[in-house]
């Protein structure tokens, strides 16, 4: 069975996917994937033509200043659909790969993808979690956990897909505004139903 988990920055959609996996589960982390293949040169060709030449820092070991590309792939809608154009279809080939290694049909299979909504993954996915999160929490969680400022984090939050939207799309919502052992108990209780769902 393939189950996409989601949700906003913030959220604790990874912290989630990780106790997926103490359940059993095999966990494809988009996140992960991106951060290496926006390394790639074809990639971070295409940035630099979009977010201009000084994003790149010439080192091989890190060769993408993050922050600059970040402060202008989130300033709007019309910066973060470029960075996503330019992104997504190799993060959607390595995931694509990686699915077909795990092998779905035969293993539970969670694909950790903030942005399955936005990108229509969530109608390949058997069933869909999305980890929703009061805002003030997820602001504070950016601050104190990833050290952006309050204005930043508001920013990214903003121009990412509301939880009502995501919450459309979900057969299980999971709520992440409390403390760890309520998240353990609902990832418990989800991860539970959707194995008994197909065994």
């Amino acid at each position: 069975m393939l189950v996409g988990l989601t949700g906003g920055i913030g959220s604790g959609k990874s912290t989630a996917a990780e106790l997926f996996a103490r359940h059993g589960f095999a966990v494809i982390d988009s996140d992960a994937i991106a951060r290496k293949e926006v390394e790639t040169p074809e990639v971070l060709a295409k940035l630099a033509e979009a977010f201009g030449a000084d994003i790149l820092t010439g080192d091989p070991s890190s060769p993408l200043d993050r922050k600059l590309l970040a402060s202008r792939a989130f300033v709007d809608d019309a910066a973060t659909q470029r960075l996503n154009l330019i992104t997504h279809p190799a993060i959607r080939a390595r995931t694509q790969a990686l699915l077909d290694q795990a092998d779905p049909r035969h293993n539970p299979v969670l694909v950790d993808m903030p942005l399955l909504v936005e990108t229509g993954f969530y109608a390949s996915c058997d069933e869909v979690v999305v980890v929703v999160t009061d805002l003030e929490v997820r602001v504070n969680r950016l601050v104190q956990l990833r050290g952006l400022d309050e204005a930043d984090a508001r920013s990214r939050i903003a121009s990412q897909t509301s939880d009502e939207e995501k919450r459309s799309v979900a057969d299980f919502v999971i709520d992440n505004s409390g403390d760890l052992h309520h998240l353990e108990a609902q990832v418990e209780k989800v991860a539970g139903e959707i194995v008994s769902r197909y065994l």
